[in-house]
């Protein structure tokens, strides 16, 4: 057999190989309910071909995990513990600044637009309205690769 230079190695070590396409978009849950988190993922693991590749429960965290995995978008509660979501969100913007943040709140009323992108978040949204506005929300910023 003649030796191709892709015969003798697995997609893994082929240098164009990109194992984040194969595995879709992947988002960082940041929420200190441990039960939010759990529906969130469910929703989008099971609903789209996103991936959510961390969890973390409060901002530091959230800094810390999102500079080491790296996501395609960060998905983030406003009011937790040690950080809240908009300090984390402009930590996050400075190091990432090509990272979609959607920051998630029970009152989106109370976080205005201007305040928020002024954080680096590219959208507010109610955790009252239920999963449906985040996925649209997903499918607008990572695009229709998401949809199942």
């Amino acid at each position: 057999m003649p030796d191709h230079p892709y015969m003798s190695r697995s997609a893994a070590s082929r240098p164009e190989f990109d194992h984040r396409a194969e595995q879709g978009k992947t988002i960082l849950l940041v929420d200190d309910s441990d039960f939010e988190r759990f529906t969130i993922r469910a929703a989008v693991e099971g609903l789209t071909n996103f991936r959510v590749c961390g969890e973390a429960p409060n901002g530091v965290d959230a800094v810390r995990m999102a500079t080491e995995l790296k996501p395609d978008l960060v998905v983030m509660d406003l009011a937790m513990p040690l950080m809240n979501g908009l300090e984390a969100a402009a930590l996050l913007k400075n190091a990432m600044p090509a990272v979609p943040i959607v920051l998630l709140t029970l009152y989106a009323d109370e976080v205005p637009a201007i305040r928020s992108s002024a954080f680096g978040v590219a959208t507010v949204l109610s955790k009252a309205d239920g999963l449906a506005p985040l996925l649209e929300c997903l499918d607008k910023l990572l695009g229709s690769a998401g949809a199942v």
